[in-house]
């Protein structure tokens, strides 16, 4: 097995069809360690994960081509039986639209605009690098 150059924190699909966000926070979390693939429509990010390993999924409510309520669900098909978390980000902040995420499948749910250090800590979370603190 070909050893990679760099030891990355984990494979991060985002799903965001604000390309402009898309591109920060691939940056962001780029140079957090992490190797990042995004994709605009929902169809594209389904495809993508069925054929490519990821261990976190970032994925916006509002997409061209489904909702993201819609697209939790298809991933989880997708990813079966692999447990992969998915973590909504999106600018619903209703505390029912947060139930609807959850409902359909979703680990975490962060509203836009949301802080750096808030997206980071719960990556980490997810992904099991630090424990929740009491």
């Amino acid at each position: 097995e070909v050893a990679m150059e760099m030891e990355t924190r984990g494979r991060i699909l985002v799903v965001e069809d604000d390309e402009a966000l898309a591109r920060i926070t691939q940056a962001e979390l780029s140079s957090r360690g992490f190797e990042v693939h995004t994709e605009t429509r929902g169809g594209k990010a389904l495809t993508y994960a069925a054929d490519h390993p990821v261990d976190l999924v970032i994925l916006d409510l509002r997409l061209p081509d489904m909702n993201g309520y819609e697209g939790c669900k298809q991933l989880r098909k997708v990813l079966h039986p692999r447990i992969v978390p998915v973590l909504m980000l999106t600018a619903l902040q209703e505390p029912v639209d947060q139930l609807r995420g959850f409902a359909n499948g979703a680990d975490a749910y962060l509203t836009k605009p949301c802080g750096l250090e808030d997206l980071m800590k719960t990556i980490s979370l997810l992904l099991g690098e630090m424990t929740p603190g009491f």
